[in-house]
């Protein structure tokens, strides 16, 4: 397994973020460094290692929910080894034929196919220069186990101050879907929105200071690790005794509608992705093709969070040049209140394995109509 590599490389990434919002996926980098990785040589290798140790291993074949495609196209002149023809699968393998308008269709239908029409065209160039493209397409679709209502939201304090916001807001007695963490980043509020299969959606508060850089990295190492704060603790908060027909603890949810898309350009960072040596001119990959480097990395990615479920999808792909989301009151109980009403993190987790499949900053929620 990969996942706790995936999710390094994730906190990473996120750790390089603006405060825009913004959404990635380090699960859908991850198998393409993976791959060169393996075929490549020298500095280029180590570095790719350093960020890629381990085969990319996600366990997602069954999932109901994701799924994750990967495939390679090379120009027809390039003289692929040996060793890449036999270890990669025939039906991962695909052609450019050297006219980029006809590469370009390809591959703009490919990414279409596999991310059911989110993401309609491929996030790199194609030239009649490109030797080589790798990409994946990861994509998932997931209800809630318990959905949310559309509500009215109109924060009174903080950025989104007096704006008229899409809201959601959802009444439950599962207190352990939230807890608060305390991280290298302050205390965080984390809220599992659970999905009805085997995808769940975190959402991360952190102190009004706190930006995306610090939230979601500490969020991703909080995942599965005990916590000894009490859940009032975190950010957002609060704790009520109320009037009630029953006396079963309750958790209410405030929070927003959101749809989050953002392009991304990994050789803005390449040290992040292991890639600094392979942008380079020089023989990288050998167990591909004599003198390939990487000239386009980036990833385009989007995700809704609704009342009903999440969905979204990125596509990633890497290029190679040759040669350079009244009753009646009868008791009292204890309500638990938990009110996102500014900027916020968000990460797509799957369940069986942990996996950080997508990570996300709220800045700019859906507006109320």
């Amino acid at each position: 397994m990969s996942t706790t590599a995936t999710n390094t490389l994730t906190a990473r990434w996120t750790s390089t973020l603006d405060g825009g919002q913004t959404v990635l996926s380090g699960a859908g980098v991850y198998p393409l460094l993976a791959l060169l990785a393996r075929y490549a040589a020298g500095p280029a290798r180590d570095e790719l290692l350093a960020v890629a140790p381990d085969p990319a291993r996600f366990d997602l074949d069954r999932s109901p929910t994701t799924r994750l495609a990967l495939a390679a196209w090379a120009r027809r002149d390039l003289p692929l080894t040996d060793r890449w023809r036999q270890e990669v699968p025939a039906a991962m393998r695909g052609e450019l034929t050297g006219d980029p308008a006809h590469d370009r269709a390809a591959l703009d239908e490919w990414a279409g196919t596999h991310t059911d029409g989110l993401i309609a065209r491929m996030p790199v160039q194609v030239t009649p220069a490109t030797a080589m493209v790798l990409a994946s397409a990861l994509s998932l679709r997931t209800d809630w186990a318990e959905p949310f209502r559309d509500a009215w939201c109109q924060p009174t304090a903080g950025p989104w101050r007096d704006r008229r916001l899409a809201g959601l807001s959802r009444l439950g007695h599962d207190l352990d879907a939230l807890r608060a963490a305390d991280t290298a980043a302050g205390p965080l509020s984390l809220l599992t929105v659970r999905g009805a299969e085997d995808v769940d959606v975190v959402l991360a508060l952190g102190t009004p200071e706190r930006a995306a850089a610090e939230v979601l990295p500490a969020a991703i190492g909080a995942l599965g690790v005990p916590s000894a704060l009490p859940v009032t603790a975190g950010p957002g908060v609060d704790e009520q005794v109320v009037d009630a027909y029953d006396d079963r603890p309750e958790l209410l949810v405030s929070t927003v509608r959101f749809t989050a898309s953002a392009d991304h350009d990994l050789l803005e960072r390449p040290a992040v992705f292991g890639l600094a040596t392979a942008v380079g001119d020089g023989d990288h990959f050998p167990g591909i093709a004599r003198l390939l480097a990487v000239s386009q990395a980036r990833q385009s990615a989007t995700a809704t969070f609704s009342a009903t479920g999440f969905r979204a999808a990125t596509v990633t792909a890497i290029s190679t040049r040759a040669g350079s989301a009244p009753p009646k009151l009868t008791a009292r109980k204890r309500r638990v209140r938990l009110d996102v009403d500014r900027p916020f993190g968000f990460l797509a987790v799957h369940r069986p394995t942990g996996l950080v499949l997508l990570a996300g900053w709220v800045s700019d929620p859906d507006g109320r109509a």
